[in-house]
Parts: structure tokens; C-alpha cells; sequence
């Protein structure tokens, strides 16, 4: 044993260190460490970010397609939402069928024959005037379908809602119909 050496410090060289055992780096040091530039500079990382980008912008696309909550925009959010959606996408609408007959109208009206335009434009008024009907009816069976299932806390804008979705072609609409014709939704 040393002369000057006493029993506590022997003590010490036998016990764990306490801590982490180097100094605790200044903050200049962490950003340092931290500093990156926002945007890739270099080929391979650009590519790897348009990579990851477009895997990003797929996923959230085939999630829309497929109604997932997550990547829905707030207008189509929402149980309520979903039960509009489906009762809309289950029944057969005249609305949806607008943009093919005015196609016909205006085939019709390129012919040479002044009696078959008129009744072409006739017609198209008149089917027009039918779709309205019908949306306005899709709407009311909306709200009192979603007023039987949630009482006094259906959201607004439901009838709308799926008037609009009725006027979209089916195969055009976003989110994809998630339900067959004629498959309504539970109350």
C-alpha cells in the first residue's frame, strides 16, 4: 500500500463509474451533427427521394381508391360519410347516366335533320328535369336513412353529399364503390 493512499480511495477504483463517462457535448457539437441539407444534392439521393415519393403518392392513391380511412380528404371522412357513400353506390341512379346522353344529344345535333335536334334537346331537358328529381329524392332517403341510424347527430351535408357522388358516373367515382347494387347498408 502506498503512503498516502487511504482505505475510501481504494474504495473508489473498485466501484462503477457513475455516468456516462465523457463530457456532455456542447450544443454547437449536436447541430453539427445534425446539419444535412434540406434538399439531396447528390444524384443517388434524388433519385432515392423521387423513389420513396412516388412509393408514398401510390399507396396513399390505392388507399383512396379503396376507401381507407386514413387517406381520405375531410369531406369524405367520417362513418357517416361511409353509410352515404354506400347507400348512394348500392342503387341504380338516372344522373349518373347524364354525360352519356348528352353525348347522344350531341351526336344528334351534329345530323342534318332539324327535327331530330330539337326532340334530341327536348329529351335531354326532360332527362335532366328526371335526374333532378331523382337526386333530390336520393337526398331525402339519405338524411332520414342516417337520422334512423344516428339521431340527432347526423352531420349536414349528407344529402348533398351523396346527390353529388350520384351525378359521377360509377366507375369515375373516388372513393371506389365499396358495395354492389342493390347491397344497402345495415341501419
Amino acid at each position: 500500500m502506498a503512503k498516502n493512499s487511504s482505505p475510501a480511495d481504494e474504495q473508489r477504483d473498485d466501484a462503477p463509474k457513475v455516468g456516462k463517462g465523457r463530457p456532455t457535448p456542447t450544443r454547437a457539437e449536436q447541430e453539427a451533427k445534425r446539419i444535412r441539407p434540406l434538399v439531396a444534392t447528390t444524384k443517388e439521393a434524388k433519385k432515392a427521394a423521387r423513389a420513396e415519393m412516388r412509393a408514398r403518392r401510390e399507396r396513399a392513391q390505392i388507399g383512396l381508391q379503396n376507401g381507407e380511412e386514413r387517406y381520405l380528404g375531410p369531406r369524405d371522412r367520417g362513418p357517416q360519410r361511409r353509410f352515404a357513400r354506400d347507400w348512394t353506390d348500392a342503387g341504380w341512379h338516372l344522373a349518373e347516366f347524364l354525360m352519356p346522353m348528352m353525348i347522344l344529344v350531341l351526336i344528334a345535333s351534329v345530323l342534318p335533320i332539324a327535327f331530330m335536334q330539337i326532340w334530341a334537346f327536348a329529351a335531354l331537358w326532360i332527362y335532366i328535369i328526371f335526374a333532378i328529381i331523382d337526386m333530390i329524392l336520393l337526398s331525402n332517403r339519405v338524411k332520414k336513412k342516417a337520422a334512423e341510424k344516428w339521431g340527432d347527430g347526423r352531420e349536414k351535408g349528407l344529402g348533398w353529399y351523396a346527390a353529388m357522388r350520384s351525378v359521377q358516373m360509377r366507375f369515375m367515382r373516388m372513393p371506389k364503390p365499396q358495395v354492389k347494387r342493390g347491397n344497402y347498408p345495415q341501419l
